[in-house]
């Protein structure tokens, strides 16, 4: 697409960054750049009322495809999209604890949920107000998303969700989770599936235990649901991959322009590394840091190109795979201009701080799931296989 910034977007661009530099003061301001990959639960309290900050100033559900306020929210064009997030990203503020509802509840509820459903949940999500997590992965399918084992079986009006999600992000501050379960135990794989909306807050019958990752953080969550109620399904019972792959198709787009912003400044970190350490001077070290330059160039463009583009099929997964496989080789990139002293903390080790990691040695462990997370590499190269190339299908 021909992708220019007019006039209307560079007063749009003055209005946001005025508004940031209005808000992004206290408590909000000391959370600068906290809260990204690796670190999504940090400072969650402070950063959900900077939700609500948001949702007061009208900048959450920008792309939403509604009437402007129909759902109390403001409607901003692509290029506005584009541009809040650039901005955004530019002044480092918080990472955002409601972009799972903003990004991907909330679009989904406008293509496949009834009107009672956007009623119920887009306001609040506009407002900052409900936070969401997602229950997809599971510890027997992780990738494989229609192996699902989690079952929900009709109670009343609604289900009852029994089963185990992993890998889930947020799940200790989110009000509410969609999950996929199986409503048709007749049925296999994709068939008899149900997109479901379960209630958080239900002692008893779901436990959320955090997972400890070699980073030191926690940033994921197992879900164990026990009879857990869930009163609302979303495209009818037995809809759920459709309604699924719909919102995974949502989880490119603006957001990967963003996330090229983070790329940029970490990759500007690994270079004053490398300067500072001396390793600039090897020829290959110097060859790979110009690499990583170009191909982060080439991502943005690629994502520019895609960006609103409808129909694509594989555009999603050649973002995931350029992105995943990037983003760790800089990792990679990271503890090799350091040498040996990559492999030093910060500070000195003790029994109640087993270890302690600098950004860059976060960078790399954490990028070790870059091509795990939010389907894995062999995945998205499946669905490019079959589902773009026509190649025939794997038995499973």
């Amino acid at each position: 697409m021909d992708f220019l910034f007019g006039s209307a977007d560079e007063e749009f661009r003055a209005e946001a960054r005025e508004w940031l530099t209005g808000h992004l003061v206290g408590d909000y301001a000391a959370l600068a750049g906290a809260g990204g990959p690796g670190s999504e639960h940090e400072g969650a309290l402070v950063r959900r009322e900077w939700e609500r900050e948001l949702g007061n100033g009208g900048w959450i559900g920008l792309g939403w495809e509604c009437a402007e306020g129909e759902y109390g929210n403001r409607v901003g064009s692509l290029t506005q999209q584009v541009v809040w997030a650039e901005e955004y990203a530019r002044v480092r503020a918080p990472g955002r604890v409601g972009h799972i509802g903003e990004n991907l509840l909330a679009p989904t509820l406008i293509a496949a949920g009834d009107e009672a459903q956007r009623r119920r949940f887009l306001p609040a999500i506009a407002r900052g107000e409900e936070l969401w997590c997602q229950g997809y992965s599971e510890p027997e399918a992780g990738s494989d998303l229609a192996g699902l084992r989690t079952v929900a079986v009709r109670d009343g009006g609604g289900y009852r969700v029994s089963g185990q999600k992993i890998w889930t992000s947020l799940a200790g501050e989110a009000d509410w989770c969609f999950v996929l379960a199986r409503t048709d135990p007749g049925e296999r794989r994709h068939r008899g599936l149900s997109f479901l909306l379960v209630p958080m807050d239900q002692p008893g019958r779901i436990e959320v235990r955090p997972i400890r990752q070699m980073s030191g953080t926690a940033e994921f969550n197992e879900v164990f649901f026990d009879g857990a109620r869930a009163p609302h399904v979303v495209g009818g019972e037995g809809a759920g991959w459709r309604v699924a792959m719909g919102l995974l198709a949502r989880e490119r787009g603006v957001s990967t322009l963003v996330q090229q912003i983070g790329f940029a400044a970490e990759l500007a970190a690994v270079v004053a590394a490398a300067v500072r350490g001396g390793a600039v001077r090897d020829p290959v070290l110097r060859e790979q840091l110009v690499r990583q330059w170009a191909e982060l160039r080439v991502m943005r463009w690629n994502a520019l190109r895609t960006l609103g583009a409808a129909g694509d099929a594989g555009a999603p997964s050649v973002a995931k795979l350029l992105w995943g496989g990037w983003h760790q080789r800089l990792g990679e990139l990271a503890m090799r201009v350091r040498g040996a002293a990559a492999a030093l903390g910060p500070v000195d080790w003790s029994a109640r701080a087993p270890y302690e990691l600098d950004a860059l040695q976060r960078l790399f462990l954490f990028t070790r799931a870059d091509t795990l997370y939010g389907g894995s590499d062999e995945i998205q190269r499946n669905i490019i296989a079959e589902r773009v190339l026509g190649l025939p299908r794997l038995e499973r």
